[in-house]
């Protein structure tokens, strides 16, 4: 299918920016330019590719579409680096990536390759493989290891979590230690409902699976700084509470019971040279990072 790629900078443009007045001041354009650049696009592939609104959102062919053009980008921006004669673009990658590897690696990696922009977008390990399946994603991060189709699996390690909170509320929720009936009533910390750390940490370590009051939390600093303030306890990746625990402000609630998620970094095959600089990198920092 033969595609215009000014059309779809202009779908790439509203996707990213929101709306149609906001893709016209980035792509240096009238709006009525976007405007009618979509409209062509949308009629070329014979269905919606964006939903009206505030924000504009695309629909599923059209989030497809434009990873289409960021991976063209990023093949262009490889070519560029190796063809002298070409002038070099700085090329943009959608990666999905989870918040506390977000928090703790995934940007350092970025930092040693700085030719390249990043639409990050973040979600849960057990979720983050489901962007590259849908296509609309380069890479992830993820907890799946086996190979998405079209796709390379790399190990970088395992996130190592720490069941912690702040001396206060283990002597206040835990003053006869850490048994079934305390858990089921002590608030939890968890990221969305998504997350399934605290409650597998609790069936490895306690074998039971309670419900207990929750604060939902979508932020890895937030996690922690919540936990710091004895708003609860939860799984806190140990890179960043390990001076917490050092200082005593944060105390594990079992001791000698960590829980370890092993990462993986899934990126597109057909993509491998241009990613593999940063490839490289997050193998590197990952290994500082990660157990």
């Amino acid at each position: 299918m033969q595609i215009d790629y000014a059309h779809l900078a202009a779908l790439a443009a509203i996707l990213r920016t929101g709306s149609f007045d906001a893709a016209a001041q980035d792509l240096g354009v009238t709006q009525s330019a976007i405007s009618q650049r979509l409209k062509a696009l949308e009629e070329r592939i014979g269905m919606p590719l964006v939903l009206r609104g505030s924000p504009c959102v695309g629909t599923e062919t059209g989030r497809r579409l434009a990873a289409h053009l960021d991976q063209v980008g990023l093949l262009e921006g490889a070519l560029a680096r190796d063809l002298a004669a070409l002038s070099p673009r700085s090329a943009r990658l959608r990666i999905a990536v989870t918040a506390d590897s977000l928090a703790t690696f995934f940007l350092k990696a970025v930092a040693q390759v700085p030719d390249l922009l990043v639409d990050l977008v973040v979600d849960d390990q057990d979720f983050s493989a489901d962007w590259l399946r849908r296509g609309e994603v380069v890479a992830a991060v993820t907890a799946h290891e086996a190979p998405i189709a079209g796709c390379d699996s790399l190990p970088l390690g395992a996130m190592r979590y720490i069941a912690s909170a702040s001396p206060a509320f283990v002597k206040q929720h835990f003053a006869n230690g850490v048994t079934p009936e305390a858990i089921s009533k002590a608030p939890v910390l968890i990221f969305s409902s998504k997350d399934r750390l605290q409650h597998q940490w609790v069936q490895q370590t306690l074998g039971v699976t309670p419900t207990p009051p929750s604060h939902h939390l979508p932020s890895a600093p937030g996690f922690v700084d919540a936990s710091l303030l004895g708003l609860g306890w939860g799984m806190n990746p140990e890179p960043l509470v390990r001076p917490h625990l050092n200082s005593g402000a944060l105390v594990p609630l079992q001791p000698g019971t960590p829980f370890d998620t092993p990462l993986f970094w899934q990126s597109s095959r057909l993509l491998a040279p241009a990613l593999a600089p940063l490839s490289k990198a997050l193998q590197q920092i990952a290994r500082q990072h990660l157990n």
